[in-house]
């Protein structure tokens, strides 16, 4: 995909989300693979939690070209921030919210800010054209990862 096709994979992010929620009975939002897999819950929570650091990064990539970026372990967020007992509405509106906000802003961006770059402490230089990739198909990733979600629960109900 070329830039102009990630914005617009990045902008309905969000709607295709929605879109795969309504799909699954919300029975499904706890149930867990395995011990070691992420219920949808904690997927969705998950998105909220990167989609604040996609934002911060986004900005720090524009605002302060060269610095570092902020890395996290999700695992251990996902533990200690026990996703498993947020709300999910609350992790969608911060999804929507903080997609189109940075959206917003990225469609205007002057051609030169787009070779901008931070340094990423595990992945090395990332330029902003690199961050939209990755948060571009984040959305996507985490959507064929709880389509797994439902089709193993399924299974497990025959």
């Amino acid at each position: 995909m070329n830039r102009t096709e990630h914005l617009e994979n990045f902008r309905q992010g969000f709607e295709k989300l929605k879109t795969a929620l309504q799909q699954y009975p919300r029975q499904i939002f706890d149930y867990k693979p395995s011990a070691e897999k992420w219920s949808v819950r904690e997927i969705i929570i998950h998105l909220a939690d990167s989609e604040v650091n996609g934002y911060t990064r986004c900005r720090k990539i524009i605002s302060e070209p060269g610095s570092s970026l902020m890395i996290y372990d999700q695992d251990s967020w996902a533990d200690k921030l026990k996703y498993r007992e947020q709300d999910i509405d609350n992790a969608l509106d911060i999804v929507n919210y903080l997609r189109m906000q940075t959206y917003d802003l990225l469609k205007n961006l002057p051609e030169e800010i787009w070779a901008n770059h931070a340094v990423h402490p595990e992945r090395g230089k990332i330029t902003l054209d690199d961050w939209l990739k990755i948060y571009s198909e984040h959305i996507d990733v985490h959507i064929n990862q709880m389509n797994r979600n439902f089709n193993l629960w399924q299974k497990s109900k025959k």
